[in-house]
């Protein structure tokens, strides 16, 4: 039984407010190849998309977080680009937030705390979905 190959070529935006679990998110995600730009906030991650030209294949993003939530970046980001890959990152259960969401919008989730390897797997897996 292989182990899956969690390496990937993708740019992705890391949302984040807390630096030390985003820093350790963009280590685990740079050192499998994929191409990292941070942002702590929803709406910086709008300027760094903005910045980007929209050539972001994947957004992994904290679902709580000042000014602008996780949902509310990706109802913001689905206007610009209606098929961006979304992984909502969250302490709570993923139906607590899941029902504020557009019916088609499709979107990974991962409990916090999470493990880098949980976290590059289901970049991966969203990837490839």
């Amino acid at each position: 039984d292989t182990a899956k190959d969690l390496s990937g070529s993708a740019t992705v935006i890391l949302v984040e407010d807390e630096d030390a679990v985003r820093m350790g998110g963009v280590r685990a995600l740079t050192s499998r190849g994929y191409t990292v730009h941070e942002a702590s906030s929803g709406v910086e991650a709008l300027e760094v998309f903005e910045a980007l030209g929209g050539k972001v294949d994947i957004v992994v993003s904290d679902v709580v977080m000042p000014e602008m939530d996780g949902p509310t970046l990706l109802g913001e980001l689905r206007k610009r680009q209606p098929d961006i890959k979304f992984v909502f990152v969250s302490g709570y259960a993923e139906d607590a937030f899941a029902k504020n969401l557009p019916a088609d919008a499709h979107f990974g989730f991962l409990p916090k705390p999470f493990s880098l390897k949980q976290l590059a797997t289901i970049v991966k897996d969203v990837l490839e979905s």
